[in-house]
């Protein structure tokens, strides 16, 4: 590998960054120098070496209008998984599943409407659970079933929510979602 001789820009910001670090070095010098007991301090001069890779690096100029908006925050209380006993029951059907949704061949502009007023409605007529079936997409990766959950912890659903768990098998498996609905007070 041949190397190659820094333009004027690189040993203007080289000359930079070496000066910093000798004012730097000064610095810690003169607070040693200050304390009660000085001791000697050892300070070696900082030559002008060969630039590094960083030195080729050009300076960054930012375009005011290229700077990307901070994303929105995570929801603060995302409802989490259904306690084990509750999921249990309803795996077994002790506990009854309150309602069902189906959202196949829905789209994500028609499926999140309609997830929002099933939940309301089920909350109202004081369901203690519901089964939401998404479908599983094609080779696992569908859209509706990566876009329930964060659907169903948006501030409209949360206070509505207790949690949410993978459905078993018989209801559905990875292609369905428990829906554990929180007390109407």
């Amino acid at each position: 590998m041949s190397r190659r001789t820094p333009d004027p820009d690189e040993l203007r910001l080289w000359r930079f960054v070496t000066s910093t670090v000798r004012e730097r070095a000064e610095a810690r010098a003169e607070k040693l120098r200050v304390k009660d007991k000085p001791k000697p301090v050892r300070t070696t001069k900082v030559k002008a070496a060969q630039p590094t890779h960083l030195a080729s690096i050009a300076p960054l100029r930012i375009d005011p209008s290229e700077i990307i908006a901070p994303r929105p925050p995570v929801p603060k209380s995302a409802p989490g998984h259904i306690e084990p006993n509750r999921r249990r029951r309803l795996v077994k059907e002790h506990d009854p599943i309150g309602a069902r949704l189906d959202l196949h061949g829905f789209d994500q502009d028609q499926a999140r409407p309609a997830l929002e007023a099933f939940i309301r409605r089920a909350y109202d007529d004081r369901h203690r659970a519901v089964l939401v079936i998404t479908g599983k997409g094609k080779v696992g990766h569908g859209v509706l079933k990566k876009r329930t959950p964060e659907w169903l912890a948006a501030p409209i659903l949360r206070d509505m929510i207790a949690g949410v768990s993978q459905a078993d098998q018989r209801h559905g498996g990875e292609g369905a979602l428990y829906v554990a609905l929180k007390r109407r007070a």
